[in-house]
Order: structure tokens, then sequence, then C-alpha cells
């Protein structure tokens, strides 16, 4: 026969997953949450995974807990975020952590989450950059006497996209050529 669970003391609330969830994403191991919470081991991993909790491994745990490892990691994280515009998003997934995890190390590692009409911006500018270095590219091959059919074919974009980027360079185009027959004149009579 399995003994009782000791009775629920009064002002004390029972543990939910989602509780569970926030401690285990601040750092704490699923050993000290069965410490602190009086469950088992499996009732704790249960209740974890029903409030959608990544998992860490090992090794993740030791790093996040880990003084000098933790500041290592922040401060990569802060560089990729303000010099690369990095999302929180991505910032998680390169630290192999959570996004809110990412958040913490961020704002520990002294960096200041910005909001996404920012990082759109940010973006907007890097792909800019990198769309007018293609343009000028684009010129030079097209001056030196390329055709546009022959550019768009060798960088795999379409005619009227090379076109739009070879008007951003401030190109001067050639004349058109005609396709196709020549055409007869007609002779008057």
């Amino acid at each position: 026969m399995n003994p009782q669970p000791p009775p629920a003391e009064a002002g004390t609330e029972t543990v939910t997953a989602q509780s569970l969830r926030e401690r285990y994403e601040s750092g704490a191991t699923v050993a000290e949450l069965v410490a602190a919470s009086g469950l088992s081991y499996g009732t704790v991993l249960n209740r974890l995974r029903e409030a959608g909790t990544v998992m860490r491994t090992s090794w993740q745990t030791r790093r996040l807990r880990d003084g000098q490892a933790r500041r290592n990691l922040a401060a990569r994280l802060r560089r990729l975020y303000e010099q690369q515009g990095a999302t929180l998003a991505e910032l998680a997934a390169a630290g192999s952590v959570t996004r809110r995890v990412a958040r913490r190390l961020l704002i520990e590692a002294g960096g200041r989450p910005r909001t996404t009409q920012h990082t759109l911006r940010i973006r907007a500018a890097a792909d800019a950059a990198r769309r007018r270095k293609l343009a000028v590219g684009l010129r030079a091959r097209y001056e030196g006497g390329a055709s546009v059919p022959e550019l768009a074919k060798e960088s795999n974009y379409s005619i009227a996209t090379v076109y739009r980027l070879l008007r951003l360079a401030n190109t001067r185009m050639r004349p058109q050529h005609r396709h196709g027959p020549a055409r007869r004149t007609k002779k008057r009579s």
C-alpha cells in the first residue's frame, strides 16, 4: 500500500506547470525543482512538457549556471544582437536557449532589447546596402558589354530585376535592339 501524501499546509499553493517552467527557464535543474516542489521526478518532467518547456541538455545547464561561461555566452549574444541585427529568436537558436533566456542574457550583458520596428529598420538598411553593392557590380558588367538577359541568367534574377538594379546604380542604358527578322520597307508607288 502506498503512503498517503502529506497534507497541504494552509497558505501553500499548488505547483503549477507554468511556475515550474519559469523556474526551469531561469536556470533551475529538474532535480532542484523536485526538491523544492516535493513532486516526483516524473511528475516534474510531465508538468514541464505540459507547459511546452524546451528541455536543456546537461551541458547546456552547466553552461547557463557556470558564471564565466554564462558571461561569455551573454557577450556573444549581445554582439550578434547589436552588430548583426539578430532577433531574439535567432539569439535563442545561436545560444541553444529559449527566447526568454536569450533576452535575460542580453540584458545581463548590458544590451537593451529593441522593438520589432527597430529591428526591421536595421535589416532594411543592411538589405539596401547589399542591393546597392550588387547594382554597382551589375553596372560594371553591363558597361563592359554584357546584355541584360546575360546578366539576368548569370545572377539568377529576372530581367525586370536586373533593369531595376541597373537603374538603381544610375546606369546609362544602351538603345534597345529589335529582335527577330528585319523589317521590310514598303516601296512607295
